[in-house]
């Protein structure tokens, strides 16, 4: 399965705060979490983003506190997927918990710019920069956590194996 959107980029050390700050962990709505997505970077992000689109980051992104939040407030904003060249290790299983399609690829920060359409095959971890042509890859998602992002995660994934 191939994810294609528009990139917004993001630095290193993005932390959870930065992510969705504490102050709106009063709800697991992930729609509202997603109108306070990267509130801490960008207060108007959630205004300008668009669904589908993608964000590209540095090193160690979703460092901070273990909150689901942050990665259903990506998902709630309509963020695709996130292409980093390293996450947090907490963040790492979170993402895949919450259904977020996360990929790691070293020195992708500095390969793609805000703006540019870039695809990302699940299957191979080939990332295509369409505006520029530049091609690279990142870790494939393991057959598991795709089946975790397909059900949406890990819970939805858990009762549906129940029923079965």
């Amino acid at each position: 399965m191939k994810i294609e959107g528009n990139v917004w980029r993001f630095g290193d050390n993005i932390d959870t705060d930065v992510i969705i700050p504490a102050t709106h962990l009063v709800t697991t709505d992930m729609g509202e979490l997603g109108k306070h997505c990267m509130e801490g970077a960008d207060p108007t992000f959630s205004e300008k983003v668009q669904p589908g689109d993608i964000i590209v980051a540095g090193k160690n992104f979703g460092c901070g506190s273990s909150r689901e939040h942050a990665p259903m407030a990506i998902k709630g904003v309509g963020i695709s997927c996130v292409i980093a060249e390293s996450f947090a290790r907490i963040f790492f299983r979170n993402a895949f918990n919450m259904g977020l399609a996360i990929f790691e690829s070293p020195g992708v920060f500095q390969k793609v710019q805000e703006g540019d359409r870039v695809s990302v095959s699940q299957d191979t971890g080939e990332i295509v920069d369409h505006t520029n042509g530049k091609r690279f890859f990142a870790s494939p998602i393991p057959p598991f956590m795709r089946e975790l992002i397909e059900a949406g995660g890990l819970m939805s994934y858990t009762l549906n194996k129940r029923r079965t």
